[in-house]
């Protein structure tokens, strides 16, 4: 008999093709078939009368074939193959468009469960293209899957259903016993045969908790061991006694805020300590991060020692390098920038005054962890926006030292209680307050009837000298009926901009055509900047002035937050306007939230409660190995539980060796990879 572990082809009538489209999934056994998770389930009890369907709506009929119709050949070559059906009261045609494989599986008086989209019009409607199960089938809840091309739904089911088969063969079980009774879970086998062939929809969401609740619980105890192996004794010991921060803050042109010292302190008391620092300095939208940074970056050089700071961009390193090289030059300390578009001859320059050690502080991309780049003592390694680069990337720049202490920034406020699950192996520092001096920007809410107003504000403040924003959220017309960013732009150079410079910029474009967009809009050359989202972490542009957030629904509070901050950097008042049509009332309460409050800390939380912590995970996971089912099935209890169990575990079993946890420590090092956690 096949095992979970076998290739993929090994299972009854997947073959070799079938196999190459299962790894366009990255399925490649049975047991990844199984977490091969459902987005969703048709529910055909949820069935209607076909007098209460509507026009253009997809509706759930249980239907009586009456007859099975003539095959009819339409015009470019397409046939149409129809049957007549009843629900006993009123009569509807099933319609098959080049399927008749579908049509031959319809038999006549033979009752069937349908699901469709229905048309035609009053008098005489239609189904077309269904989905069915016969009446007698004792499954009436179906999973849907994604797909991929040569993979059909029921091929997948029938192949699941093989691999359910095999698992109840030779059942298993991923946590102990005692975890199981604690947190009323429900067993591993009943979960992922549920998740699939749900009994019930009660069924299905137990099954879905347990999946979740495993997956959270390999989450944290992952964060946790890998938090334990830095534990280690860093090379890289500093002495306070050498150096007073006071003196940095001292040099100054502005006084720090508490928050930005208090994160200083934590700084400098964990480059003091024998273990390396790993600490995540976290806060709103220009709070002040990059301060705190430049002032660990100068109490290593008067140690003696080298850091290097790596951000995601060419043009957020130059910006970087330039506000710190401006800070640490009072000190006769040598900062240097270098980037990937660098000449050859510039580089070896750079390189060799890193390795020789005379450069104390280098800036710049992934450039600076390419192996021919030697530091003479890297003491501190600092990543900004620690989420856009993967964990080689980051190992790679710590292997660099000897154990190096590691500061991550990150500009996304989080609730602290989620922060320290999602970032379980991390000290956190929150910058909490914004730098005196620091105007708020004036939010608005409006709808698409008041565009042209917003857009005759935008024009003014542009004819001040000012820079604009206009932010749109799709890319491609085809990803639906929202204006994209080029047609877009288009429309706004010809009314609502015009006579207005446009620049258009978006995460399709190279990193070079990406810089050189932000650096005419940052050189003034580009009045009013139309965007995605790409724009959301960035360039620091004092003269942008207001933000334009079209189809403002589609985002979440946090990033509508991100947004935001873009502007309000300068001398200048500056305005936020978020543009939604959506009339319900959870826009309503979320647009609101934006126009009263301006903390990203407070705008978290409120979005925590609107949204759940599955949005915290999102697209981006925050770095985090990815999660096929804790994003969408997660709540804060579920959290808060899974880190419980893990503290418990290990503090019971702190190298999960123990035989009732050998299970845990497989699925933990196979979510994290074993140059993770060891």
């Amino acid at each position: 008999m096949t095992s979970l572990f076998q290739d993929i082809e090994f299972l009854k009538g997947v073959g070799k093709a079938r196999g190459e489209k299962y790894r366009k999934l990255n399925i490649t056994t049975p047991f990844e078939l199984l977490y091969h998770i459902p987005r969703k389930y048709l529910d055909y009890r949820c069935h209607i009368p076909i007098s209460q369907t509507e026009i253009n709506e997809y509706s759930v009929l249980k239907l009586t074939v009456t007859d099975k119709l003539p095959s009819l050949r339409i015009n470019g070559g397409m046939t149409v193959y129809k049957a007549a059906a009843t629900d006993g009261f009123d009569s509807i045609l099933i319609v098959f468009y080049n399927n008749m494989y579908a049509f031959n599986a319809l038999s006549e008086n033979d009752t069937y469960y349908m699901y469709g989209k229905i048309t035609g019009n009053f008098v005489r409607r239609e189904i077309s293209a269904p989905q069915f199960v016969r009446s007698s089938e004792n499954v009436l809840i179906q999973p849907i899957y994604h797909l991929t091309a040569g993979l059909s739904a029921n091929m997948v089911r029938k192949n699941i259903r093989q691999a359910v088969e095999i698992m109840h063969a030779f059942p298993f079980e991923t946590l102990p016993q005692y975890v199981i009774e604690s947190y009323s879970l429900c067993t591993l086998n009943f979960a992922l045969t549920n998740i699939h062939f749900p009994e019930s929809i009660e069924a299905s969401q137990s099954a879905r908790r347990r999946l979740a609740f495993d997956e959270l619980l390999y989450l944290q105890l992952g964060m946790s061991m890998l938090k334990s192996n830095h534990r280690l004794r860093t090379g890289c010991i500093m002495n306070s006694k050498i150096a007073s921060v006071q003196d940095f803050f001292g040099s100054l042109p502005f006084e720090l805020t508490d928050a930005q010292k208090n994160a200083v302190s934590d700084v400098v008391s964990d480059l003091c300590r024998e273990v390396p620092m790993n600490r995540l300095l976290q806060g709103d939208v220009g709070c002040g991060k990059t301060v705190v940074a430049a002032a660990a970056c100068w109490f290593a050089a008067k140690n003696g020692m080298q850091s290097a700071l790596m951000a995601p961009t060419e043009i957020l390193a130059s910006q970087h390098f330039e506000t710190i090289s401006r800070f640490l030059e009072p000190f006769g300390m040598k900062t240097a920038l270098l980037t990937g578009s660098m000449s050859a001859k510039v580089k070896k320059s750079i390189k060799d005054d890193i390795a020789s050690g005379e450069v104390c502080v280098i800036i710049g991309t992934h450039a600076i962890i390419q192996k021919d780049i030697d530091y003479k003592c890297l003491a501190l390694v600092i990543t900004d926006e620690q989420h856009r680069f993967g964990v080689a990337q980051r190992a790679a720049l710590a292997q660099k030292g000897n154990f190096p202490h590691k500061l991550v920034m990150s500009a996304t406020p989080i609730p602290r209680t989620l922060a320290l699950m999602i970032y379980g192996d991390l000290d956190i520092s929150a910058i909490n307050q914004l730098p005196k001096g620091r105007k708020p920007v004036a939010t608005y809410a409006v709808t698409g009837k008041m565009r042209s107003r917003a857009f005759n504000y935008v024009r003014k403040i542009i004819g001040e000298g000012r820079q604009a924003y206009i932010v749109c959220p799709m890319i491609d017309d085809s990803q639906s009926e929202l204006l994209a960013v080029k047609s877009y732009a288009e429309n706004a150079s010809e009314e609502l901009l015009h006579g207005c410079s446009l620049g258009i910029l978006h995460g399709k474009m190279s990193s070079a055509e990406k810089d050189s967009v932000m650096n005419d809009f940052k050189d003034g050359k580009i009045q009013a900047l139309v965007c995605t989202t790409v724009v959301e972490v960035g360039v620091d542009v004092p003269n942008a002035a207001v933000i334009v957030i079209e189809n403002a629904d589609r985002f979440g509070l946090s990033q509508l937050h991100q947004l935001r901050g873009r502007v309000g950097r300068g001398i200048w008042e500056s305005s936020c306007i978020l543009i939604t049509d959506n009339p319900s009332e959870e826009c309503r309460k979320r647009m609101k939230i934006m126009c009263r409050i301006s903390d990203g800390f407070k705008i978290s939380e409120e979005d925590l409660k609107l949204r759940g912590p599955g949005d915290f995970f999102g697209n981006r996971q925050h770095g985090l190995p990815p999660l096929k089912i804790a994003d969408s099935a997660c709540d804060m209890e579920l959290m808060e539980q899974t880190k419980l169990c893990a503290a418990d575990i290990l503090k019971k079993d702190p190298t999960l060796s123990l035989a009732e946890h050998r299970s845990l420590k497989i699925e933990t090092l196979r979510m994290f990879s074993d140059n993770i956690v060891s």
